[in-house]
């Protein structure tokens, strides 16, 4: 028992004692010894057709840049959006709140295939906005904007009242307290779950196939019509996505790394 119970230490990480290279080395095999094992059990059993879908490789390409740039887009305005509501909902001003408050309870209460739907057969068709790709951004936006707003409203909530007294005291104003004392803070703990809404924005822009916009899963759906190919046609899918969500969330943890400080 007790050679067993030592053989096993080697992949435990103790207090003052991490686990060396030998016990690193063994949990990286063992992961991609599962995810070969995954993906064998996944190709081997099925008829593959990738000849065929890989003449329409031109057609993942452009879906993936259009993927790309609307993310891109909507990761930029939804952060902007959340932070204003944010500061919305913290306002004196009523009328201001309870807007702030509405949007956001309205839209986390609903899908967001609801939401592209309405957006765009219902407001947008109203108001002769026929540009799907901006529709689009504006929706994945606006859904977005809504969750990113609760997560700096938390950030900011987390800040100690004695923070916020201290920094009256010292002089500063309403602007310079949030810019120099409140921000830093919140930066740092939002970091991790905006990371997640960051992902979830590149993700969730595959419904905006529903309405047209020729991105990567419009691209992957027209690749399966054509083929009649439907596993070969969204493993590149998946791959494509992964592709650009691992990347945020590498740099996720490498700026948690950098702005972590002792408490």
């Amino acid at each position: 028992m007790a050679t067993a119970s030592t053989s096993f230490g080697v992949f435990f990480d103790r207090p003052g004692r991490p686990a060396g290279l030998l016990g690193r080395g063994l949990s990286l095999a063992l992961l991609v010894a599962g995810y070969s094992l995954l993906c064998w059990l996944a190709f081997s059993k099925s008829i593959q057709n990738w000849e065929g879908v890989l003449d329409y490789r031109v057609t993942f390409w452009n879906g993936w840049m259009n993927t790309i740039r609307i993310s891109a887009a909507a990761l930029v305005l939804s952060t902007l959006i959340g932070m204003v509501t944010a500061l919305a909902r913290r306002s004196p001003f009523l009328p201001l709140r309870y807007t702030a408050v509405a949007y956001v309870e309205t839209v986390r209460g609903l899908p967001l295939v609801v939401l592209v739907l309405f957006g765009f057969y219902g407001v947008a068709n109203a108001l002769g906005w026929q540009d799907r790709v901006a529709v689009g951004i504006g929706i994945l936006s606006l859904f977005s904007g809504a969750y990113i707003a609760e997560m700096i409203r938390a950030g900011i909530d987390s800040v100690g009242r004695s923070q916020w007294d201290s920094a009256r005291a010292i002089g500063l104003g309403t602007v310079q307290t949030y810019r120099l004392v409140v921000l830093p803070q919140v930066a740092r703990q939002t970091l991790p779950p905006l990371a997640g809404q960051f992902s979830s924005i590149i993700k969730d822009s595959s419904l905006l196939y529903i309405i047209g916009i020729p991105e990567l899963t419009f691209a992957a759906n027209q690749v399966n019509s054509a083929t009649y190919s439907t596993f070969e046609s969204f493993v590149p899918l998946g791959v494509c996505y992964l592709a650009l969500t691992l990347p945020v969330s590498l740099l996720s943890k490498w700026l948690e790394r950098r702005t972590r400080y002792e408490t």
